[in-house]
């Protein structure tokens, strides 16, 4: 199985966790994405960059990352025959769930479109060559930036912490600028995300159906963005915890599907295991069944695993002893539970692959290249252009782990 090398991340990740026990929950995803070196098929030789544009009519509509700044997008013209075509990729990044971190967050990218790159590269399912992208290759491709710490849902404030949480206005301020520049006349459109943005896909899924008319093929993809209200290593659910100050904090209990809380408590309905079901648009999710991510900050974060016996297991799998993969196994087979009665739906998709790994869609060698990870022989791509295009069903999960010699699982070392 091919590896990906993670270094200096521990040191990093240290400092990280003197900020604040869970600032890891989102600052530790960039180092899962950007900081990855692999093989053949990692970074394409000639990457497309594409320049950010702010969102200049967003702030008379409040709709404003946390700091106050615009929020923004990169955006690639389509052409032939995807010109009248529009994939939308929403950018993950985590939460932030207390003031603490929310304050500190307003000093990164993830919280200000101060700091945000210029240019970021389209690779991937962005990627506009058809050698790496053979389904989506032509069409408008868009990556929302993501500012507001909560999944693109609030619209509330903090003003003794000068917090603005207006994710619901970004969208609405993002969505309309994009019909403005010729979504609106879309014959096809997918709306993606992957980690945080995963989520928000599944979130505003049936919201961007209502964009367009019948006539226009709407679908959405989850690209890791299945998070569980798993039990962690101590019996605890940290991520619960997590995903309950974030709610809190922003007040979601208002912003969250109203047919999920008339049944569940707000933070539960945060959880997409409580969502999917609910989802009348065509929905994709695709997810490594050993999601890197929730290992490390779900399953056995710090808060979790005082003592440290899970640290040299959950950098590298090849490390857990036996009865740490069954509680690998365990957490598998809840991620598989709580999908089958999504997965009876004729109209939605999976691929659910037993990789250690964490947002498959926009990295190239995990989306489509000579070595990627497969299900039945087939790549993350052609999979879900099967179930876009409707060119056959595709419920793709994986036998367990270790079974698939094809995965990218990521190391920390």
């Amino acid at each position: 199985m091919a590896e990906i090398v993670r270094g200096f991340w521990g040191v990093v990740f240290v400092g990280f966790l003197m900020l604040s026990k869970w600032v890891d929950s989102y600052e530790f995803e960039d180092f899962i994405f950007n900081k990855t070196s692999t093989g053949d098929g990692a970074i394409t030789p000639t990457p497309l960059l594409i320049a950010l544009t702010l969102i200049q009519g967003a702030a008379a509509k409040g709709a404003v990352c946390l700091d106050g700044t615009l929020p923004g997008y990169h955006i690639h013209a389509g052409s032939g025959s995807g010109a009248n075509s529009w994939l939308i990729q929403l950018e993950g990044g985590g939460w932030c769930n207390t003031v603490r971190n929310c304050v500190f967050r307003k000093t990164t990218r993830r919280g200000s479109s101060k700091f945000m790159e210029k240019q970021i590269q389209f690779t991937g399912i962005l990627s506009n060559k058809a050698e790496e992208n053979p389904d989506f290759f032509n069409w408008n491709r868009v990556k929302v930036r993501y500012c507001d710490g909560a999944s693109f849902t609030g619209d509330s404030e903090n003003k003794d912490a000068l917090l603005q949480f207006r994710g619901q206005r970004i969208w609405e301020a993002a969505m309309a600028e994009l019909m403005s520049k010729g979504m609106r006349n879309a014959q096809q459109a997918l709306l993606s995300g992957c980690s945080a943005g995963g989520l928000a896909s599944i979130l505003h899924c049936d919201e961007f159906r209502t964009l367009f008319p019948s006539s226009t093929k709407v679908k959405c993809l989850s690209d890791a963005g299945l998070f569980m209200d798993a039990t962690d290593v101590s019996g605890g659910h940290a991520l619960r915890d997590v995903f309950k100050g974030v709610v809190s904090i922003q007040g979601l209990q208002k912003m969250l599907p109203s047919n999920c809380t008339n049944k569940l408590d707000p933070t539960s309905c945060f959880f997409p295991q409580n969502l999917i079901s609910n989802i009348k648009t065509p929905l994709f999710l695709l997810n490594a069944a050993y999601d890197f991510w929730q290992i490390q900050s779900s399953l056995a974060p710090p808060v979790a695993d005082p003592h440290g016996l899970w640290h040299d297991c959950k950098r590298n799998y090849e490390k857990c002893s036996a009865s740490q993969i069954q509680f690998l196994q365990d957490f598998r087979n809840d991620m598989l539970n709580a999908i089958k009665g999504f997965g009876l739906s004729t109209q939605n998709g999976l691929f659910i692959n037993s990789c250690f790994a964490h947002c498959q869609s926009e990295r190239q060698d995990t989306w489509f290249a000579d070595d990627s990870p497969l299900i039945d022989n087939k790549p993350v791509a052609l999979a879900v252009g099967d179930w876009y295009f409707d060119r056959e069903g595709v419920k793709a999960i994986d036998c367990a782990y270790p079974c698939d010699k094809t995965c990218h699982n990521m190391v920390s070392k």
